[in-house]
Parts: structure tokens; C-alpha cells; sequence
């Protein structure tokens, strides 16, 4: 299974999605278990997925590193702002998988809502760990939020190539901040539905060269919809085959929302992680959806906690069913293209890992 682990809840950013460092109630900033109960708990799974979190898990880079020497894992992967990227020693970089990078696209919209210089920072200190032969995923992790253009954005990123980022994914900003700050939101989740057809048809194109646009949120959608393989579960694990250890040694289903009550299904030194399996399933209304096999639920916390109502939850889930509509367009695509050689269906075993991305945005 997939495990993030919260390495300090503390962040050197300010960003607007989030605010920078969470003060919860019962959870502390830094890491108050001992880390023996923490090896303990992860003895118990062979293939273990370790995804480095925070906070900004790089301000606590020596916690990572201790990690990394005493815990046999399948594989190691790290979310961060990149802010401190550049300071991670070669033994301990080269050894991650995947690095997700948050990146909103070029330097004016990352800027706008993550701090003037962010880009900057960002992108050289990413060219910093290229030179260093850096080999493995380059994700650029982005929020899409007011002031995005899906298409502009995703494609800047997709087509910059100092640095160069393997894949791109995002997730919509939506549901975190209150529904009366949004003055025209149905029209901005209009404009991201006509940016995904056109990103759609990006993507397709891509086809005849034998490797797609590494865009997160189609590849492996569309693998379900060109061999018919449904997801048992929410794409990205949650309460499923994926869980998050809080610095206090607390399991939650996810890292995001640690204060509602849904979240907290264990702790490391009590669970054993097959107990965890399948523990809370996404519900209604998923379950009642006829996409549900190929979307697998948006997202647990939205369906647990339905923010901003039932009507508000369904548009969005509406551009789910959107993107998954202009995706079926392409597969007649992919097929014939499969058939005469140029492409290989295994282009879209997408991630080989659960690298922490969550797939449907």
C-alpha cells in the first residue's frame, strides 16, 4: 500500500489554496512518535510506498533521510514546494521515484497565488537536481484556481524544456474556500471543461508519435476506457490502499483534512495495515454514478464532507464526466493506431506506482 508520511506540519510558504503552516488541534508540527513504532508498523506490509509530505516535508530533511536508511520501502516518492529541493544530498536523491513539484504553470500564475519569486526559485533549483542527473518522475503538481487557464497552463508546463517536467497534473481548487468568494464560478468551470477538450485533443494527436502527453489525469482514465479494466476504488487510494501517518503517529485516510472526523482510522503502534484495507470506501453519491468504475469516486474528502452542497458537488463532478466523454472520442484513435504498429497500449500503464497523484482532478 501507499503511505504518506507527514514529516512536519510547518511550511515556509504562504500560499492562497492553503495559508502555509496548519495549526490542528491534537496534531503537532513536528514528529512526536518514535520512530521504532513507525518501522514496526510498515514491517507489516512487503511492498510499502513511502510518499514524503507536509508541510514543507524538506524542512524536515534529516527526518526524511533517517526514513530512508532504516525503512526498506518499495519506493520512495516526495510532494514539495521546491523551495529547499536543491539542498537534498545526491544518495538520498537519486532514491526517489517521483518528485512532485507544486507549479501552477508559467511565472505569473504560480506567482499570483504562491508568492512573487516562486517560479523562479522553483525552476532553478529543478534545473539544480537535473544537472545533478537527476532520473526519475519530474511531476508538476498544479492547483488550478481562479486565475488558471487549464490549456495555457498545463500546456506551458507539458512544452517547457529547462526544466523539463515528465508529467503534469492538478486538482481543481474547489470546495476549500467558501462558495461566496466565488463571483462567477460557473463560468470558470466552464472555461476548464473548453480547456480540457482542447488539452483532449492535444493528447490524442500525441498519439501517432508512440508517446502521449504525459498529462496524470487522462492516461490512466483512458487505459480503463481502451481496455474496459474499471478502478475498484478511488483513483488515488484513499481509504483504500492508501493512508497517511500524521506526526503524531495517527493513520488518516488522507493528509488533507486531519481535523474532520472521517479522517482518523488508526495509529501506528495499534493497526496492522491490512486492517486498514478498503476501510472507508467513497459513498453516495459515487456509488450511484454510471462512471463510477472509471472515475472511481473524485474525491473522498468532497464526498465525505459535501462542502458546498449536493448541486455544487455534482457540477464538478460534471467535469469529470466531461473530460471522460472527450477522452472516449480518442480511443477509436488509439486503436487503430495499435493495430498498425505506431502504438503501444503499455504507454498507458500510468503510474507504475501510486506516486501520490490523484488522478481524477
Amino acid at each position: 500500500m501507499q503511505y504518506h508520511v507527514v514529516l512536519t506540519e510547518i511550511c515556509n510558504k504562504q500560499c492562497t489554496y492553503c495559508g502555509g503552516t496548519r495549526h490542528i488541534n491534537g496534531i503537532p508540527l513536528n514528529v512526536t512518535y518514535a520512530i521504532e513504532d513507525l518501522i514496526a508498523f510498515l514491517a507489516q506490509d512487503p511492498e510499502p510506498v513511502i510518499g514524503f509530505y507536509g508541510g514543507e516535508p524538506l524542512l524536515a530533511m534529516d527526518y526524511m533521510y533517517e526514513i530512508m536508511d532504516k525503512i526498506p520501502a518499495k519506493a520512495f516518492t516526495l510532494q514539495t514546494n521546491a523551495t529547499k529541493l536543491d539542498q537534498i544530498e545526491d544518495k538520498y536523491l537519486h532514491r526517489l521515484d517521483a518528485i512532485l513539484v507544486s507549479i501552477d504553470g508559467g511565472r505569473w500564475v504560480t506567482d499570483s497565488c504562491r508568492g512573487e519569486g516562486t517560479y523562479d526559485l522553483v525552476t532553478s533549483n529543478l534545473l539544480e537536481v537535473e544537472n545533478r542527473g537527476y532520473k526519475g518522475d519530474i511531476i508538476a503538481r498544479m492547483a488550478f484556481s481562479k486565475n488558471g487557464d487549464i490549456y495555457r497552463d498545463a500546456s506551458y508546463l507539458l512544452n517547457t524544456k529547462s526544466p523539463y517536467f515528465d508529467h503534469v497534473h492538478w486538482q481543481l481548487d474547489v470546495f476549500w474556500s467558501e462558495l461566496e468568494s466565488w463571483t462567477d464560478l460557473e463560468g470558470w468551470l466552464k472555461r476548464y471543461e473548453n480547456g480540457i477538450t482542447k488539452l483532449v485533443s492535444d493528447f490524442g494527436a500525441s498519439f501517432k508519435t508512440g508517446k502521449p502527453l504525459g498529462i496524470v489525469p487522462f492516461i490512466p482514465v483512458f487505459k480503463t476506457l481502451l481496455t474496459g479494466i474499471e478502478t475498484p476504488h478511488i483513483r488515488c487510494g484513499s481509504g483504500s490502499t492508501s493512508f497517511t501517518v500524521m506526526t503524531n503517529g495517527r493513520i488518516d485516510v488522507c493528509p488533507i483534512a486531519p481535523e474532520l472526523p472521517y479522517s482518523n482510522v488508526g495509529h501506528i503502534k495499534a493497526s496492522k495495515p491490512e486492517e486498514l484495507r478498503g476501510v472507508l470506501p467513497v459513498g453516495p453519491p459515487c456509488t450511484e454514478c454510471d462512471v463510477q468504475g472509471i472515475c472511481g469516486g473524485r474525491c473522498l474528502f468532497s464526498n465525505q464532507t459535501m462542502f458546498w452542497g449536493l448541486d455544487w458537488f455534482n457540477r464538478v463532478c460534471d467535469t469529470i464526466k466531461h473530460m471522460i466523454n472527450e477522452l472516449r472520442k480518442q480511443v477509436p484513435v488509439a486503436e487503430k493506431l495499435i493495430d498498425d504498429g505506431v502504438l503501444d497500449a503499455s504507454v498507458f500503464d500510468y503510474p507504475p506506482i501510486n506516486n501520490g497523484c490523484e488522478i481524477i482532478p
